[in-house]
């Protein structure tokens, strides 16, 4: 069925009582020991991390769990032995060394001038300077002052110093539609973050996260000693849950679920080469265990709008979100005034990695594509109004009937009619229009916000077919063409030539023949031919 924001979602009429509680939200790690909630224990992560290296980078979509990675260092590094009990990292830690804990975040609130962003980080030092019991006054400049901190932390406790920067990159992500304020903020941060390396021998232990990737040039200048473990096979599970999570730790909470649908929903998160596992965003999963209904519960709530209007700006092919190629260059790519396309969508949660190939030595390429059935379906509706369709849940609610019913002649009516209520002022004032490859665009994402399942270039040795669909046990594949290039009448005689329905042959189900040709100049669908494979 259809819920309220027109995704098709499953309910699931079964009460379970949980062994646990539920962590959702909770980000602070002595709740979750103490509360009785539910742990998936990633001190094993944590533990390689501390024994490998001093300066780390992570970089994870929101509400993956850095904050609460972030928050169990902290405890470790303070000695709280009695909140680990139990798990992996116990009895391999001294628990008579106890370090000062410098953590500074910027997840609260919204700083929208380099004044506040000053205000935000004297006050976090002041706070910091009477915890450790540093009575000095602090210097006048923000960069001396954290210096000064880290120096008399280590000299008064006579341990090193752990310093621990959640969400460092907030402030400007939350103005980059204002480019001159986020280059302020820029600034103000770099002068924050470039007194860490000078202050290598007061330190113990250093993690910076956040959601973006800034270049080492425009924000962590001098900072060169940063080991990003972004993309490293070791550590690609380090935040997120994966298949053993679910099926262990959750175990109580899957009765009256599908687990084949949990996986297509929300699975499909990876960092690393495909030999790593995927994992799935927290917050999705314990809604999903509360609340008993599949539904976008991470895209509605960590979705910036600036996303969308850079995909329309930018004219992004729709289709290309299954199958996109880059380069690691490209992939971390990102700044205030050079955001690259596929740097934004792999940063914020929208694309991952699918494969990782070396052609050559030293030489990688990326495939990335989007996780889950999730993310398909809800950023494809988001992209609907900018590729110019109206009413898009009545929209999509009339595919899903002609689906449903296996109707071709409905769905041909249905998809002429969209097409032909393109708005003719949408044409014109819209950049996209201009793109090859809209229809196509307006196709993809019609049935991909459905939830449906769509494979698009779908290979077989004969060549790739444009689009399949595969619904309520028919399969459906699509052939586009553009009349103005080719003769009417190719798509199909296509479809039917290469013997694209060959590979789906023993699967049993229906097959139907879709070939879809468009008119460039009329805009619009000038022919629908159908035939059974």
């Amino acid at each position: 069925m259809l819920n309220a924001s027109g995704f098709q979602c499953r309910s699931v009429a079964v009460s379970i009582p949980s062994r646990r509680k539920l962590p959702i939200g909770i980000q602070t790690f002595s709740d979750i020991i103490e509360g009785g909630y539910y742990y998936v224990d990633k001190t094993p992560h944590i533990h390689r991390l501390i024994e490998q290296g001093k300066y780390y980078f992570l970089s994870r979509p929101r509400r993956f769990g850095k904050s609460l990675l972030v928050d169990t260092l902290c405890c470790l590094f303070e000695g709280r032995e009695a909140l680990f009990h139990g798990l992996y990292i116990h009895d391999k830690w001294d628990w008579q060394k106890r370090h000062p804990v410098i953590r500074l975040s910027f997840g609260d609130g919204v700083l929208t001038s380099r004044s506040t962003l000053d205000s935000h980080i004297r006050h976090q030092l002041q706070q910091h300077r009477q915890r450790l019991g540093i009575i000095n006054p602090p210097p006048e400049l923000i960069s001396n002052d954290f210096s000064d901190l880290i120096r008399r932390a280590h000299e008064q406790h006579g341990q090193r110093v752990v310093v621990l920067i959640d969400e460092y990159d907030k402030p400007i992500l939350d103005n980059l539609l204002e480019p001159k304020r986020a280059r302020e903020l820029r600034e103000g941060l770099k002068n924050l973050y470039s007194v860490l390396k000078d202050a290598d021998r007061h330190l113990q232990f250093c993690l910076l996260t956040g959601v973006s990737k800034f270049s080492k040039v425009s924000l962590f200048s001098g900072l060169n000693n940063l080991n990003d473990i972004t993309l490293d096979a070791p550590h690609s599970t380090i935040c997120g849950y994966t298949d053993e999570d679910i099926d262990t730790v959750f175990a109580p909470e899957l009765p009256g679920l599908e687990r084949r649908d949990i996986r297509h929903w929300y699975n499909g998160y990876r960092w690393g080469s495909q030999a790593v596992p995927s994992v799935y965003n927290p917050f999705d999963v314990l809604l999903l265990f509360q609340k008993r209904e599949f539904a976008p519960y991470w895209f509605e709530t960590a979705t910036p709008a600036f996303l969308i209007d850079v995909l329309k700006e930018r004219g992004t092919y729709t289709p290309a979100l299954s199958h996109w190629e880059a380069e690691p260059e490209l992939m971390s790519r990102f700044d205030v005034d050079d955001m690259a396309t596929e740097a934004l969508l792999f940063q914020a949660g929208y694309l991952t990695v699918k494969q990782v190939e070396e052609p050559m030595l030293g030489y990688r390429l990326y495939t990335l594509g989007v996780p889950n059935r999730e993310v398909e379906s809800s950023l494809n509706q988001a992209l609907l109004p900018v590729l110019g369709v109206e009413n898009a849940p009545r929209q999509r609610k009339t595919l899903f009937d002609a689906l449903r019913q296996h109707d071709l002649a409905a769905l041909e009516t249905h998809l002429k009619a969209l097409y032909a209520g393109l708005p003719h002022d949408w044409y014109r004032n819209n950049p996209i229009a201009r793109y090859e490859g809209h229809y196509a665009s307006v196709f993809y994402s019609h049935f991909a916000a459905l939830g449906v399942s769509v494979t698009v270039e779908d290979a077989s040795h004969t060549g790739k077919v444009d689009m399949t669909v595969d619904f309520d046990g028919h399969l459906y594949l699509f052939e586009f063409k553009v009349v103005e290039q080719l003769p009417e009448g190719k798509a199909l005689q296509q479809l039917q030539e290469k013997g694209y329905a060959d590979k789906y042959r023993g699967q049993g189900k229906p097959i139907h023949l879709v070939g879809v040709e468009f008119s460039r100049e009329r805009r619009q669908i000038v022919a629908f031919d159908v035939a059974a494979a």
